[in-house]
């Protein structure tokens, strides 16, 4: 992946500001609170993408769909996890059925 791909950046960028003083990093404020708390926050930006989107409006989807891949981020940062780490298994689910993929995932 190239360095000027925006989400490889972010990713970046979220990494460094773990942590930076809460007081002056909204992601470092985020991760002192801990993981609950910005798995809250990504439920919130998912709501708002689904009501963007049921709303037909382009641009409000657009920046909804922004803010949840942000705190997508964040949080798997904070779980130690990285965007290799979801392509590597998006890689292994390639050719699988979602449907078959699902039911092999178990109850």
């Amino acid at each position: 992946m190239s360095d000027s791909d925006p989400l490889t950046a972010l990713e970046a960028v979220i990494r460094e500001r773990l942590g930076a003083d809460p007081d002056t990093s909204y992601v470092a404020k985020l991760h002192a609170r801990g993981r609950a708390k910005i798995a809250q926050k990504l439920g919130e930006e998912a709501v708002e993408t689904v009501i963007a989107a049921l709303g037909e409006d382009r641009d409000a989807l657009t920046s909804e769909a922004a803010d949840l891949v942000f705190h997508l981020l964040v949080l798997l940062a904070e779980a130690g996890l990285s965007l290799d780490d979801i392509r590597a298994e998006l890689a292994r689910r390639e050719g699988v059925s979602g449907l078959v993929e699902k039911a092999g995932r178990g109850a």
